[in-house]
């Protein structure tokens, strides 16, 4: 099992948070999901109440890194805002939040659950490969667990292109993704290469550390190995290609 590891200006150093020793004594995880972007595959997935990253808490991670790193509320966009949890987490953090999402049943989810909290959060039905005009900006906080890594796969330089369009000089964000140093079942998996590579070309990479990403228990897939990407967006980035 892999340790996580800690970087803000080279290869990161061994982080201090173990490996998932419960996922090394389970049975193996089933087949990851196939790549897809299709809107009707992502729906049917909340529709089934099964989607492993669905854990109707908030993001350790995020809750984290907002307080290390200082960030201030403003106005914030989440990236695959799946049910809604981490949105509506972030506007009872005095964010004035947007979420979006490709699932109709996702967002339907997302607006059921900020209605129950009390909370005013912004949901759009939208691909981010092909998105509608509606989206806003520019945002001072941007928030992705896992649209990067599931888009890449598809359509890079259309993706950063949407996501440069949402910023401003100084806007922050924090992407979460799948780890290529572990290769096991669980989410699309990038390397630290191709991470500072496609991140880089509009963002300050200011800091990527390792973690452990939050799952269901009941998914089989135990805690998999993740990048935590924290970006600055400088005027000096390079624009996204096609954009």
């Amino acid at each position: 099992m892999t340790e996580p590891r800690d970087s803000e200006t080279g290869p990161p150093d061994r982080a201090a948070e173990p490996p998932d020793r419960a996922a090394e004594r389970r049975d193996p995880a089933p087949a990851p999901l196939a790549p897809t972007h299709d809107a009707a595959s992502w729906d049917a997935v909340y529709r089934s109440g099964q989607a492993p990253w669905d854990t109707g808490r908030p993001s350790t991670e995020l809750i984290r890194v907002l307080r290390e790193q200082h960030v201030r509320p403003g106005a914030a966009i989440e990236l695959g805002c799946g049910s809604g949890t981490n949105a509506v987490w972030l506007a009872a953090a005095g964010f004035r939040v947007t979420g979006l999402d490709i699932a109709p049943s996702a967002v339907a989810m997302a607006r059921a659950r900020a209605a129950e909290a009390g909370a005013s959060v912004r949901f759009v039905l939208a691909d981010l490969l092909d998105p509608p005009a509606e989206l806003g900006g520019p945002y001072d906080f941007v928030f992705d667990r896992g649209c990067y890594h599931a888009a890449r796969q598809f359509d890079v330089d259309r993706f950063l292109a949407t996501v440069e369009g949402l910023l401003r000089p100084g806007t922050e964000g924090l992407f979460l993704t799948g780890n290529a140093r572990e290769p096991r079942s669980g989410p699309p998996v990038v390397s630290e290469a191709e991470l500072r590579g496609e991140l880089g070309r509009i963002f300050e990479i200011v800091r990527l550390r390792e973690f452990r990403m939050d799952l269901r228990p009941e998914s089989g897939i135990g805690r998999p190995l993740g990048w935590s990407c924290f970006v600055r967006r400088s005027p000096r980035a390079t624009p996204a290609a096609g954009g």
